[in-house]
């Protein structure tokens, strides 16, 4: 399954945790995504993994372990998908591969939030992968706004679902203007600002929640909006990273300065 996937290229021993320090820093870690501690040492596995940045190991050990082990995966393969992979046919590849597995685990765990918020982000990603406005024609916008919005139900302080659902406001107001968008879509200019906010509320030391809104408010606001997004760059491209994935975003909060 993870033959070829490419090594996370920033290798640093605060992000190897053991069993201990990773149930010290684990709420911390998992602020965005409220994923509750595992119980299985399997499954704790699988993400020791995940916060080293040996993706495929922690996709390989959460298949393995199963339950709780399959967001494990999912989260593994999204993130790696995002960030690493190169080949674009591939990375649509991998989304696909995660939306399914979370849709799978959707029917047996409904109550599961993050069953529904990495099917939501997966398709999320490869709608952005195939150009949103065929993806809202296929009817994957309206799969992404219904995941996360049930995500929330399940979970209102779910920083990341609060991040995705001001992306995808964001993102079909860009597309489609704010009329269409608004009534065919549901898509409000409101809506994805207060989204944001929760979520920086909810997850104070994110650099993916500033990313995400800095790219969110150049969409909706435009020129008007590029000061605040140069602030929340800057902002994000100086948190400090406790793992592989919040190190990823903070490299390209740096990328997004330098252009």
């Amino acid at each position: 399954m993870a033959k070829g996937w490419a090594k996370f290229p920033y290798t640093d021993k605060k992000y190897v945790y053991t069993a201990a320090t990773l149930k010290k820093s684990w709420d911390r870690l998992h602020r965005g995504d409220l994923e509750p501690l595992p119980k299985e040492a399997t499954v704790l596995e699988a993400w020791i993994a995940f916060h080293a940045g040996e993706f495929d190991k922690a996709a390989e050990k959460g298949l393995a372990a199963g339950g709780a082990g399959i967001t494990a995966a999912n989260k593994a393969t999204a993130i790696y998908a995002n960030y690493l992979e190169e080949n674009e046919k591939k990375k649509l590849a991998l989304f696909e591969e995660v939306a399914a597995r979370a849709e799978k685990q959707q029917a047996a765990e409904p109550k599961n939030p993050n069953a529904w918020y990495w099917q939501a982000y997966a398709l999320g990603r490869y709608a952005q992968g195939i150009s949103i406005v065929k993806a809202l024609s296929q009817g994957i916008g309206t799969k992404v706004k219904n995941a996360l919005e049930t995500t929330l139900k399940l979970a209102p302080k779910h920083a990341d679902a609060h991040i995705a659902l001001g992306a995808y406001h964001a993102e079909v107001i860009d597309k489609v203007g704010a009329m269409i968008g608004g009534l065919t879509y549901g898509a409000k200019k409101e809506a994805a600002l207060k989204h944001y906010e929760t979520a920086l509320k909810l997850a104070p030391d994110s650099a993916i929640a500033r990313i995400e809104y800095a790219n969110g408010l150049v969409m909706l606001e435009g020129k008007k909006g590029l000061a605040r997004a140069e602030q929340l760059y800057a902002e994000a491209a100086a948190c400090e990273p406790l793992d592989a994935m919040e190190r990823l975003d903070v490299e390209l909060a740096k990328t997004e300065l330098e252009d």
